[in-house]
């Protein structure tokens, strides 16, 4: 069992069905209609409701920081590679092509619901999470993303390079975020498979996955600081890349060029 906190994460986990809530619980301190509006939501799902005080509600979440909400869920069942590359029906929001984000390594779980929550309004197709060296699917991450963890659909895998290998075979351009690497990220063309890989907190990407990627991009800094946090990275190059898809393609000039080989920096 695990516990999700605050309006909007428990709201969402409602909505979204992505789990069973065993039970949510307010304070029956607080009330007002954002309340009232979730208890709702809450009895057309026939998710069982219970009024706890708020020090009960502490208590159970380890914060002050519930909005007087505490939901008793199930562990969240994460997807495999192959589900999450399936495409049965089709690139998610309407888009041609599909667009992907891979985490190498990101522990800190602030950074990790920002990331999610981004990754939902930009129309992530899915998220790559390695399972060790990356901080879980806390109630930490669900608050800070808005409850938007609870609708990305999230892929957990055992060897990030081997994944990326597995999504080079599958037709997708593998591009990491480096402050070393060209061409700035807005010379790329998103519109193509691909999937965007930011590394750890400070570190960056590890080498093996470095050496995988097909191209290193970089967002140029004016300042003096030589890189952003890697939730504000990933938000700016994952707009660039919705902006993009939703425009149409360049026509085509001339006959079509022979396909060249598609070789990376890994293969």
């Amino acid at each position: 069992m695990e516990v999700l906190y605050g309006l909007h994460p428990v709201e969402e986990a409602v909505r979204s069905g992505s789990r069973r809530l065993d039970s949510v619980m307010l304070a029956r301190e607080r009330s007002d209609a954002r309340l009232e509006r979730l208890a709702d939501l809450c009895r057309a799902a026939g998710v069982r409701i219970s009024l706890e005080s708020r020090d009960q509600l502490t208590r159970l979440s380890r914060t002050d920081a519930h909005q007087g909400v505490v939901a008793v869920v199930r562990e969240r069942p994460l997807l495999d590679l192959p589900d999450l590359l399936g495409t049965k029906t089709g690139p998610q929001n309407g888009l041609r092509h599909r667009f992907f984000l891979a985490l190498d390594g990101i522990e800190d779980p602030h950074n990790l619901g920002a990331l999610l929550r981004t990754a939902d309004g930009a129309g992530v197709d899915g998220v790559i999470l390695p399972e060790r060296r990356s901080a879980p699917i806390s109630a930490t991450v669900a608050k800070t993303s808005a409850g938007a963890s609870e609708h990305v659909r999230i892929a957990r895998v055992t060897n990030l390079v081997r994944a990326l290998e597995q999504m080079k075979k599958a037709g997708i351009w593998v591009l990491g975020l480096d402050e070393r690497g060209t061409p700035d990220y807005t010379e790329f063309d998103f519109r193509t498979d691909c999937v965007l890989v930011l590394g750890r907190e400070g570190a960056g990407l590890h080498d093996l996955v470095r050496k995988t990627c097909d191209h290193l991009l970089r967002i140029p800094m004016a300042g003096a600081v030589s890189s952003l946090n890697v939730s504000v990275a990933g938000a700016v190059v994952m707009y660039e890349a919705m902006r993009q898809r939703r425009q149409p393609a360049p026509p085509a000039v001339g006959p079509p060029a022979p396909e060249k080989p598609r070789k990376g920096l890994g293969s």
